[in-house]
C-alpha cells in the first residue's frame, strides 16, 4: 500500500471542525484528502483549509465537472490550490451527471467525451502558462492568460467509467478516477489503462458490524446513483446488468421502496465496504492488490463517531 486517502469533509462534521482530524492524518497514515462536488461544499473550499493543516498530505478534487464552471474559472481555481499546495494538489475533472450539470446548474449536458477531452486539453495549456486562444469542438476560449501561473502545473486526472474515456485517460491525463467498483472489477479497468496509470476510486466504507444497517443504507445508495444512465451503462459492461434488472425495473416505474428491496446482497457487498475496522481494512487492500493505486475512502454515516472511525480505518 503506497498511498491512502479519506473524502473531506466528513457528513455531519461541521467544515472548521476538521482541523484537528486533518492535522493527525499523515501520522495516522494517510496519504492524501480528496473532496467530492455535488451539492454540499465545493471541491476546492475543504482543500485549501487541508492544505495549510496539513502540508504533507496530497490534495485531489475527485471530481469537478467540466460543465458548471467556465474553463477559465475551472484553471484558475486548479491553480490556486497549486499555489497553496506546490506540488501536492491534483485536478480531478469529469463530466458528472445530467442531474447535477442540467437539473442543478443549468448547463446543457452534451456530447460528455468530448467536453471532458476538450476541457483536459484547455487545462493542460492554460496551467502552463500559455495564452489559449482555441476553437475546441465544444467550446471556445478567446486570449486566456492566467495572470498566477503555478510554478509547477498541478497533475489533471480524469473521471473515467468505461473503455472509451478511460483509453482518453490513459492517453492524455495523469491518472483515471473511478467510482462505484468491487475489488473485482479493479483489473478490468486496469486492462484498459495500462499498468502504470495512476489509478484512484473512491469506495464507499459503513464500518459496523450490523449487516442489516449497512446493506439498508448501501441499498439506499445504490439505487440512487446506479440508477443514473452512466453508471447503468457501467455496471452493464461490468457485468451486473442481469443482477440490477429488476432494480431498473421498478425504479423506473416509480417504485423506489421496490427497487431498494431488488438490490441482492452480494451486489450490495460487493460495492459497500461493511464490517469492523480490521474487516473493512483488508477489503479495502484487496483494491490495491487487483490494480487500484490510490483507494479513496467515503465514510458512510453509521451513528458512530466519524472522527474515531476515521481513525480505527487508518493503513496498518
Amino acid at each position: 500500500m503506497k498511498r491512502w486517502g479519506i473524502t473531506i469533509p466528513l457528513t455531519g462534521v461541521p467544515l472548521l471542525e476538521h482541523r484537528a482530524l486533518i492535522e493527525r492524518l499523515p501520522d495516522l497514515g494517510y496519504t492524501d484528502a480528496w473532496s467530492a462536488e455535488t451539492a454540499g461544499t465545493d471541491a476546492f473550499s475543504p482543500l485549501l483549509l487541508a492544505s495549510q493543516w496539513a502540508p504533507q498530505l496530497r490534495l485531489g478534487t475527485a471530481i469537478v465537472p467540466v460543465y458548471t464552471r467556465g474553463p477559465g474559472l475551472l484553471a484558475m481555481s486548479a491553480a490556486t490550490l497549486a499555489e497553496a499546495a506546490p506540488e501536492r494538489f491534483v485536478l480531478g475533472i469529469g463530466a458528472s451527471s445530467p442531474v447535477i450539470v442540467s437539473g442543478w446548474n443549468a448547463a446543457e449536458f452534451t456530447e460528455p467525451y468530448a467536453r471532458s477531452r476538450d476541457t483536459l486539453r484547455f487545462l493542460r495549456a492554460a496551467l502552463a502558462g500559455e495564452k489559449v486562444t482555441e476553437q475546441y469542438p465544444t467550446f471556445a476560449v478567446n486570449r486566456f492568460k492566467l495572470e498566477r501561473v503555478p510554478e509547477k502545473p498541478p497533475k489533471v486526472m480524469l473521471a473515467a467509467l468505461r473503455p472509451g474515456m478511460l483509453r482518453l485517460a490513459a492517453k492524455e491525463s495523469d491518472g483515471a478516477i473511478t467510482n462505484w467498483l468491487a475489488p473485482t472489477d479493479v483489473p478490468k479497468i486496469r486492462a484498459e489503462v495500462g499498468p502504470d496509470l495512476e489509478l484512484v476510486a473512491r469506495v464507499f466504507v459503513c464500518p459496523t458490524e450490523d449487516k442489516d444497517a449497512a446493506r439498508a443504507l448501501g441499498r439506499m445508495l445504490i439505487s440512487s446513483y446506479l440508477t443514473v444512465p452512466v453508471y447503468a451503462k457501467f455496471h452493464d459492461w461490468l457485468g451486473r446488468g442481469e443482477r440490477l434488472k429488476e432494480m431498473h425495473e421498478l425504479w423506473a416505474a416509480g417504485d423506489r421502496k421496490g427497487a431498494n428491496a431488488a438490490i441482492p446482497d452480494e451486489v450490495v457487498d460487493d460495492l459497500i465496504v461493511h464490517g469492523n475496522p480490521d474487516a473493512c481494512r483488508e477489503r479495502l487492500q484487496s483494491y490495491v492488490d487487483n490494480g487500484l493505486s490510490t483507494p479513496v475512502l467515503a465514510l458512510l454515516p453509521t451513528g458512530g463517531d466519524p472522527l474515531a472511525q476515521v481513525e480505527a480505518l487508518a493503513p496498518r
